[in-house]
This record gives C-alpha cells, sequence and structure tokens, in this order.
C-alpha cells in the first residue's frame, strides 16, 4: 500500500504530466479590469484554478502597489504573464510594458495574451531572449516539473531535473535602454540569474532607478544586497503589506527595492 506521501508524489507526478502543453484561457481580478490571458498548468500547477487571483496573491498585490498609469514596466522573466498583464492594467493607454521570457513555448503564450487585451490597457511587447551580464547566446534549461523553474545551464535549484535545452538570445538590461523606453518598475525573477541581470543594469539602476521586485536566491543575497544599496536602494519584504514594511539588512527571496 502506498504511504500518504507516496500518493501526494504520484498525484503530483500525474498532475504534472497531464499538465504537459495544456493552455487555458484566464482572466485576472476585477482590479485589473477582467484582462484575458492564456496560463498552463505546465508552468505552475496552481494554474489548474479557475480563481487566478489565487496563484500568487502576492505578485497581484505588488503590481497593484508599485504599477501607476503611465508607467513603463519591464518584466525580465515574465513566464505566463500574470505580473505583465496585471502591470499593463494598471499602467493603463498611456503606459508600456516589456515582457521578456526566454522559453518559446511561454513567449508564445505571451504573444497570444497579448493580442487579446483591452484598449484600456497599456501595449505589451514581447521579447524572446534570457537576461543577463552580458550579450551573447547561452544554453537554457527546461525545467521537468514545472516551466516556472526554468534557468540558465549553471544555475537554478527547484528544478527536478531538465526536460529540453534551448539555446538562448542573452542581452542586458543596459543594452535594453538602446531600444526601449527606461522602466519606472522593473520585475526579475529568474532563477538564480538576478546578480547577472544587476550585474548589466548599471545604467538602468543609476540613471532610470525603477522600482525593483526581484526573486534572491539565498545564495546570491549578499552580493544582491551590496550592489543595491550600492545605488542607494532600501530593500524591503515584498511579502509584506506596505503599512507593516521595516527595511531589511539582507534581501528577502521576495524583495522589493526603492530607490532612495
Amino acid at each position: 500500500m502506498l504511504r500518504t506521501g507516496a500518493l501526494g508524489g504520484t498525484i503530483r507526478r500525474v498532475a504534472e504530466l497531464l499538465a504537459r502543453g495544456r493552455v487555458i484561457r484566464r482572466h485576472l481580478p476585477e482590479e485589473f479590469g477582467r484582462a484575458p490571458l492564456y496560463v498552463s498548468p505546465d508552468a505552475r500547477l496552481a494554474f489548474w484554478r479557475r480563481d487566478i487571483a489565487r496563484v500568487d496573491r502576492s505578485l497581484l498585490r505588488s503590481a497593484q502597489d508599485l504599477v501607476h498609469p503611465g508607467d513603463v514596466v519591464w518584466d525580465v522573466g515574465a513566464n505566463v504573464g500574470l505580473f505583465t498583464f496585471a502591470a499593463a492594467a494598471r499602467a493603463g493607454a498611456t503606459g508600456r510594458v516589456l515582457a521578456i521570457e526566454a522559453d518559446q513555448w511561454l513567449v508564445s503564450l505571451l504573444r497570444r495574451s497579448a493580442c487579446c487585451q483591452p484598449a484600456s490597457s497599456a501595449a505589451v511587447t514581447v521579447l524572446s531572449a534570457a537576461v543577463s551580464d552580458r550579450v551573447g547566446v547561452a544554453e537554457f534549461c527546461i525545467a521537468k516539473r514545472g516551466r516556472c523553474s526554468n534557468y540558465l545551464r549553471g544555475l537554478g535549484s527547484q528544478t527536478g531535473g531538465e526536460r529540453e535545452r534551448q539555446w538562448v538570445i542573452t542581452v542586458t538590461l543596459d543594452w535594453l535602454l538602446g531600444w526601449f523606453p527606461a522602466p519606472a518598475v522593473l520585475k526579475i525573477d529568474i532563477e538564480g540569474a538576478e546578480v547577472l541581470a544587476l550585474r548589466g543594469g548599471e545604467r538602468v539602476l543609476g540613471e532610470a532607478r525603477p522600482r525593483l521586485l526581484l526573486e534572491v536566491y539565498d545564495e546570491n543575497a549578499d552580493e544582491v544586497g551590496a550592489m543595491l544599496r550600492g545605488y542607494g536602494y532600501r530593500l524591503f519584504d515584498a511579502e509584506v503589506r506596505r503599512e507593516d514594511r521595516t527595511p531589511l539588512s539582507r534581501p528577502a527571496y521576495n524583495t522589493l527595492a526603492l530607490p532612495g
């Protein structure tokens, strides 16, 4: 007889197999205008849920807090675009959103969603690339258990193995400034490559000085913290509601960084 833990693992593996390639149309919560987007439980099993607000409440709350009408937003590691399209709804028709994603399959979902946004939302541009500390090419690993954990080869630790690799173009944040308007809000979620992205963003951090939302792996926390404080940023735990936030001495897993 299977033990409870083994049964749970078996159910999860079956759910992951059923999720492969599955695409579902969902709608953002009312506060984001019920904007449509195409998601997949192949990216994250929580997308099986009909109520998309329950998938990542903190991420949606951050979009609501950080993005203002008319803002330019860069979403680095956009995945299926939960933050991308929530930000587009908040930025409104005068704003602009750049969604950057390396996984070609997820890029196809982002482009599909971008084509069906209401006129009241910001225009969304989708760029198929990985953000790193140099312009070039790199191997990109598609995580076996869920595409939300995809990573540049040599990075990433929450994957459960890899199912395939893709060669991708890498760009830097500063390189992007030559092609797109500077961001007022910058979200980074790239599975351990956050240090590389920040190293390639001297002008973005020093001149554009966006409000930052970033996932920070523990092994990168000291370097990320020193780098951001060097640019005059204050660090907070993005999981804590605004009224309860206090400055951090070391980045949290989900860090909010605000320019001083």
